[in-house]
């Protein structure tokens, strides 16, 4: 007799890698996110010329996305991960959204 769905799921989820892929795909993903949206909020916030400002969103940007990275293998579960690094993500976007890009 096959063993039930959740105690396949379960026993899928006990393995250590899908937490590690998770975690890698966090990283990557979440953390490009992530620089990508504090790149643009610092651009439209910093109160310096345009193209300063952007040039230090994008240099700043550099430092968030080695932060995540660490973030994700250092969090306590890949789900804390994943919150930690898409909640300032959306929360910057949503800034970069209310704020707008003036002409």
């Amino acid at each position: 007799m096959p063993h039930p769905w959740h105690r396949r799921l379960g026993a899928f989820l006990a393995r250590p890698w899908p937490g590690v892929l998770s975690r890698t795909l966090a990283a990557i993903l979440g953390g490009y996110a992530l620089a990508a949206a504090s790149a643009a909020f610092l651009a439209v916030a910093l109160p310096m010329a345009r193209s300063q400002a952007v040039l230090t969103g994008m240099l700043l940007a550099i430092v968030v996305y080695a932060c995540a990275a660490l973030w994700a293998f250092a969090s306590g579960s890949a789900l804390r991960a994943w919150a930690g690094i898409a909640t300032p993500a959306l929360l910057l976007w949503l800034g970069v959204q209310w704020l707008g890009a003036p002409a």
